[in-house]
């Protein structure tokens, strides 16, 4: 390289380079807002809502998830681990965050502290860590418990819940500010009877609830999830935690057909190579696709590295200027092929919409995960960080 070529690469700078040259995800804040305010709309006046941002805010950008939640009428922000609720308190957000993982590490629950950040306890071991921490520093420690009632994973069990808060009520730097757990079939997706499953937990919640002494009447109570919060008031409670919802989609398929959420992210990409072949040509690795006509196929710069699931290979399609194109072939890596026989119009460079709105048609996660035996809940936090993320 001569020395001309060097001083005139060296000017280039890495923020000259557009994000949407080869894939991007686009995320809409005003449609996080408003599914904000929505939900709110079907909350008593004195009920909460925690605005779940772990995984990235789905992979819509915590920080951007987060702001315009709060700008939408949340109170809290939910997280499951402490970089993401430290990634929130380096970006200036104040309000408070609970850490919806257990927290075990002496070191952690340290910074859990100085960073203003709540941890969930589930034993008599964190709860003393935090006691010793919050000593050391002549601090009080707001703590949240969870306890399961049915979910069997995270919390105390319901017949340790008495003697875990006898302890806490002995250690005088702690303060027990929430109690909380986990609903398992809400969403009612993949069992039947999910309303039998539901109503036990709630019993169990509002049993171990009835045992409290008044001191303890002021605690935040908090059990429903976005399904949770669509299915039944009574499960409100104090405080709603809300994920998918704010995203723009709906819990479960039966839910009211005038839910107004909007989806709140697109991930389109584009075509970087269109080529003629034959028929009865293979295409992409393994031939799983041989074409039966002569075909124009479109090469498209993404694939599973970015979170385009290998297993959805020739079973979705792909918008292009508000019409469909079935993917084919085995998904790649860093590619994948689309069919566009039909269109003689489509060009190098033109946008191809994955998930998301293109000119009034539309797909969505839920095709998705049907495809592919997978959730809604996993597509939107498959997307990675190869795919620069574009507010609008």
């Amino acid at each position: 390289m001569n020395a001309a070529c060097l001083v005139k690469y060296k000017s280039l700078s890495l923020d000259s380079i557009d994000p949407r040259q080869r894939a991007w995800v686009e995320v809409f804040p005003s449609a996080i807002r408003d599914n904000t305010q929505f939900v709110k709309s079907l909350l008593e006046e004195n009920c909460l809502l925690m605005a779940v941002v772990k995984a990235d805010g789905y992979g819509h950008g915590a920080g951007t998830v987060a702001e315009a939640a709060l700008e939408g009428g949340a109170a809290n922000l939910g997280v499951a681990t402490l970089q993401e609720a430290l990634d929130l308190r380096k970006l200036g957000i104040s309000c408070p965050i609970l850490i919806l993982g257990n927290l075990v590490n002496f070191k952690d629950l340290d910074a859990c502290l100085n960073w203003d950040l709540i941890p969930t306890i589930s034993s008599s071991r964190e709860a003393l860590f935090c006691q010793k921490i919050a000593e050391s520093y002549e601090k009080k420690f707001n703590i949240h418990i969870k306890v399961d009632t049915g979910m069997t994973r995270l919390g105390c069990d319901i017949s340790s819940l008495k003697s875990l808060i006898n302890l806490i009520d002995t250690l005088e730097n702690i303060e027990l500010v929430g109690i909380y757990s986990h609903l398992a079939l809400a969403d009612g997706e993949r069992h039947g009877q999910p309303e039998i499953i539901t109503s036990l937990q709630k019993k169990r919640f509002n049993s171990l609830l009835s045992n409290f002494k008044p001191a303890r009447q002021n605690l935040c109570r908090h059990l429903a999830n976005s399904a949770g919060t669509f299915r039944d008031k009574a499960l409100h409670y104090d405080m709603v935690r809300v994920g998918l919802a704010l995203y723009g989609y709906k819990p479960f398929e039966d839910f009211a057909d005038n839910c107004s959420l909007k989806p709140a992210l697109a991930v389109r990409a584009r075509i970087t190579l269109i080529r003629d072949v034959p028929s009865h040509t293979g295409v992409s690795y393994g031939h799983d696709f041989i074409t039966k006509r002569p075909s124009r196929l479109a090469v498209v710069g993404i694939g599973y590295a970015d979170g385009i699931n290998r297993a959805l290979s020739g079973k979705i399609s792909v918008l292009i200027n508000g019409y469909f194109y079935p993917q084919v072939g085995s998904i790649t890596m860093d590619q994948l092929v689309i069919d566009i026989t039909e269109n003689n119009d489509i060009r190098i460079g033109d946008v191809v919409t994955f998930l998301g709105e293109d000119k009034g048609s539309s797909i969505t996660p839920y095709e998705w995960s049907q495809a592919c035996g997978s959730i809604p809940w996993e597509i939107l936090c498959s997307f990675k960080y190869r795919l620069p993320r574009v507010v609008i």
